[in-house]
């Protein structure tokens, strides 16, 4: 596990570490494809956790959260708003599941929160901040 708290990476640095056997590889290309959706609709941060980013050896999928703030809802794939059955269509599509980081867990947090407490021990754990966000002067 992550050490307790928020920490900054890249996608290219979290693909250099966890990305490291054919099965981590196909879930990030499913992480890849979920970050683009989320930028092309405007968000700027997502919030990576689970397995993935655990020195597990075959990792289910991933987990996380993102910051809604700018998020264009017309841009947004609808995928990432649909929440039944346990997220099977999110996960089907993207290979994992996110959460929008400021909305209720329903046990009295929000789900940036909830991330950062390990499940079964209830202890803090930490998580990665990935900056969607455009570089400022950049040109294309």
């Amino acid at each position: 596990m992550l050490p307790p708290g928020i920490h900054d990476a890249s996608i290219d640095e979290i693909e250099t570490r966890f990305a490291t056997t054919p099965h981590r590889r196909w879930l990030f290309e499913g992480f890849r494809r979920l970050a683009q959706a989320l930028a092309d609709a405007g968000c700027s941060t997502l919030y990576l956790d689970g397995s993935f980013v655990t020195a597990k050896p075959h990792p289910g999928d991933y987990d996380g959260c993102w910051d809604h703030l700018g998020v264009d809802l017309a841009l947004l794939d609808p995928v990432l708003l649909r929440f039944e059955n346990k997220r099977a269509a999110q996960k089907a599509k993207y290979l994992g599941e996110m959460f929008i980081a400021g909305s209720p867990d329903g046990l009295g947090n929000t789900f940036l929160d909830f991330f950062q407490v390990e499940k079964f021990s209830g202890l803090p754990k930490g998580i990665l901040r990935v900056s969607l966000a455009p570089l400022k002067g950049a040109t294309p």
